[in-house]
């Protein structure tokens, strides 16, 4: 999440072996995001990390950093900051693409961004969001908001097994992804992971405690 501690996490996540870093610009309403998630966007604004604060820290972050950095944020933002100028905004800040968790793949395709499909997409969504998307897909592995949990969704394998019919693109699975046992199993049927609340739980304890978590999954998955 952004925030005046984000360069320092951005870049023990990067040195743990993260292959992107996305950065959370927060908003009141977070509808994808669970109770994690959802305080450090609470205490993001609350420290004042309003678009033009996020898009510095975004700066910031990536005179630290080498790999991509995606901020992931909702359509509100986008809408009150300008659709283009937050998309050229944000680019000359350093982000390598976006994130907006409830812009649905038919809804401003001229912004370059990374799409996201459900076990609920139908394979026409799935179809369209990978002619869309910028990249990769994400894959939501739950019918439900962002959170660590026990096990790893029973919904990833069908969704896989679907998208694989329809595209050629990397997979990354997010979404209750929480260990390096939940890490390895995504793994084995996606191409990559994504990991937010337990990541956010890390960070806690500071950029080390950060880095030795990424660190952990990283070596599940390679």
């Amino acid at each position: 999440m952004a925030g005046s501690r984000t360069p320092e996490l951005a870049a023990a996540a990067a040195a743990g072996g993260a292959d992107l870093v996305e950065i959370g610009f927060p908003f009141s309403d977070p509808l994808a995001d669970g109770p994690t998630i959802r305080r450090a966007a609470e205490r993001a604004l609350a420290e004042g990390m309003g678009t033009a604060a996020c898009l510095e820290c975004l700066r910031r972050t990536r005179e630290l950093v080498d790999v991509p950095l995606v901020p992931m944020t909702y359509a509100s933002l986008l809408e009150a900051y300008g659709w283009e100028a937050f998309a050229a905004d944000a680019e000359r800040a350093g982000a390598s693409s976006l994130i907006v968790a409830d812009l649905p793949a038919d809804e401003r395709p001229e912004l370059r961004r990374v799409q996201l499909i459900a076990p609920t997409s139908t394979d026409a969504r799935i179809a369209l969001a990978a002619a869309r998307t910028d990249g990769w897909l994400y894959l939501v592995t739950v019918a439900g908001t962002t959170g660590a949990r026990r096990e790893l969704s029973p919904a990833l394998a069908p969704l896989v097994e679907r998208a694989r019919v329809l595209t050629q693109l990397p997979l990354y699975a997010g979404f209750g992804i929480s260990t390096p046992a939940h890490a390895a199993a995504a793994a084995e049927l996606a191409d990559g992971i994504v990991v937010g609340s337990a990541a956010l739980d890390a960070a806690e304890g500071g950029p080390a405690a950060l880095e030795r978590f990424v660190g952990s999954l990283s070596a599940a998955i390679r």
